[in-house]
C-alpha cells in the first residue's frame, strides 16, 4: 500500500507535473533555435522568403503536435499533461503584450485606424457570428472564430476562449486555421496592394486590418515598404487595443443570454467569476507602458519595451507548444467543413471591408 501510495501521491503527481513543464520549455527551446536557424541556413535559396515568413507559432504547434504523438506512443501523455499549462502561458504572454501597446502614439499618429478598427471589427465580427449560427456551428466555436478573424488572430481567439469558456481543442482548432490562412497572406497581400496600385498608407491599413497575427502583419508591411510597415503596425495594434472590450462583451452576452439557466438574472459575482481576469492585467500593462513611455520618452524606453516583447514571445511560444501537446482531434470530428467555410467566407468579407476603409480613411495620409 505504502509502495502505490508513494508511486501516485502528490510527490509523484508533483514531479511528473514538472516533468511536463521541462517537456514543454525543451521544446520552445528547439522552436527557438529553428525559428533563427532555418532562415540562416535558407539564406541565399529559392527558400529564403518562406524561411523569414514562417512564424514562431509554426513551428511550436508543428512540435507540440508531433511531441503530442511521441508521448502518447510511449504512454507517457497523460502523466506528464498536468505540466501542459496552456492558460498560464497564454495569459501571461497576453498580459506582455499589453506593454506593446502605446494608445498616445495610436490617436496621434493616425486616428483613422481607430475608425477602421471599430468599423471593421463590428462588420466581421458580426457576419462571422451570423454565418456560423446559420451554418450551425456551436456557439462558443463562433465566438472564438468571430474574435480571431475580426481582431488579432490567435491572441483574440485565446481572449474569447476564456470568456466563453471554450474547450481547449476549439482554441487549438481555431488557432491552426489562423495560421493557415495568415501564412499565405504574408505574400498575396503584398502582391494584391502592387497590383491595384495602392499608396504604402492604404496598402499597409489594409495589410494591417486583414492579417490576423502581429508578426505576418509586420512581415507583410516589410514587403510593402516602410511607410506601409508603420501604418500597418498602428492599424494592427488599435485592433490589439479593443481586445479587452470584445472579451467584457462576450463575458456579459454568454452569462446573460447563451447560458442562462431559468428565471433569475445572473449575478455581478457570477459575472466575475466568468470574466478572463487576465484582461485588466492587458489593461494595465498598456497603461503602465503609455505612461511610462511618455515620461522617459520613446527613445529610451525602447530598449526595455524590446525586452518585455522577447518575454512575451518566449510564453507565447510555450503557450503554443502546450496547444499542440494537449490537442485531441476526436472532440472535433463531427465539426466538419463549416467552422472551416465561416472563417473562409469571413475573410473574404474582412477583405473587401477593410479595401474598402482603407481607401476611404488612408488616402492621401502619410506619416
Amino acid at each position: 500500500m505504502t509502495d502505490q501510495q508513494t508511486t501516485t501521491g502528490p510527490r509523484s503527481t508533483t514531479a511528473w507535473a514538472l516533468g511536463g513543464v521541462a517537456v514543454v520549455v525543451a521544446i520552445g527551446a528547439l522552436v527557438r533555435f529553428l525559428e533563427q536557424a532555418v532562415p540562416d541556413a535558407a539564406a541565399d535559396t529559392a527558400w529564403a522568403e518562406i524561411a523569414e515568413a514562417v512564424e514562431y507559432p509554426v513551428y511550436a504547434i508543428l512540435l507540440g503536435l508531433l511531441g503530442n504523438v511521441l508521448l502518447t506512443v510511449t504512454g507517457l501523455r497523460e502523466r506528464l499533461s498536468g505540466g501542459f499549462r496552456t492558460e498560464f502561458f497564454i495569459k501571461t504572454g497576453l498580459v506582455l503584450l499589453g506593454a506593446s501597446i502605446d494608445f498616445s502614439v495610436i490617436v496621434r499618429a493616425a486616428g483613422p485606424a481607430v475608425l477602421q478598427a471599430l468599423v471593421l471589427i463590428t462588420a466581421v465580427f458580426g457576419f462571422t457570428w451570423w454565418l456560423g449560427g446559420k451554418l450551425g456551428v456551436d456557439d462558443k466555436l463562433r465566438a472564438l472564430l468571430a474574435s480571431a478573424v475580426s481582431i488579432c488572430g490567435v491572441s483574440a481567439a485565446i481572449a474569447a476562449a476564456g470568456a466563453v469558456q471554450a474547450k481547449k481543442e476549439q482554441l487549438a482548432y481555431t488557432a491552426s486555421l489562423v495560421i493557415l490562412f495568415a501564412l499565405p497572406s504574408i505574400f498575396l497581400l503584398p502582391a494584391a496592394v502592387s497590383a491595384l496600385g495602392l499608396s504604402p498608407a492604404v496598402g499597409g491599413a489594409w495589410i494591417g486590418g486583414n492579417i490576423d497575427t502581429t508578426a505576418a502583419v509586420s512581415a507583410a508591411g516589410a514587403i510593402v515598404g516602410e511607410e506601409a510597415l508603420q501604418i500597418a503596425t498602428i492599424v494592427k495594434t488599435t485592433q490589439n487595443a479593443l481586445l479587452g472590450v470584445v472579451a467584457v462583451a462576450l463575458t456579459a452576452y454568454f452569462a446573460l443570454k447563451v447560458e442562462r439557466t431559468g428565471s433569475a438574472r445572473p449575478g455581478v459575482r457570477d459575472f466575475w467569476e466568468r470574466f478572463p481576469k487576465f484582461v485588466l492585467g492587458f489593461l494595465a500593462a498598456s497603461i503602465i507602458a503609455t505612461v511610462f513611455i511618455g515620461v522617459v520618452g520613446s527613445d529610451a524606453a525602447r530598449p526595455l519595451i524590446s525586452d518585455v516583447n522577447a518575454f512575451r514571445t518566449t510564453f507565447l511560444i510555450l503557450a503554443f507548444v502546450s496547444i499542440g501537446l494537449e490537442f485531441r482531434v476526436a472532440p472535433l470530428r463531427d465539426a466538419g467543413w463549416r467552422p472551416v467555410g465561416v472563417f473562409a467566407a469571413a475573410t473574404g468579407v474582412n477583405l473587401a471591408v477593410g479595401l474598402g476603409l482603407a481607401v476611404l480613411l488612408f488616402s492621401g495620409v502619410t506619416i
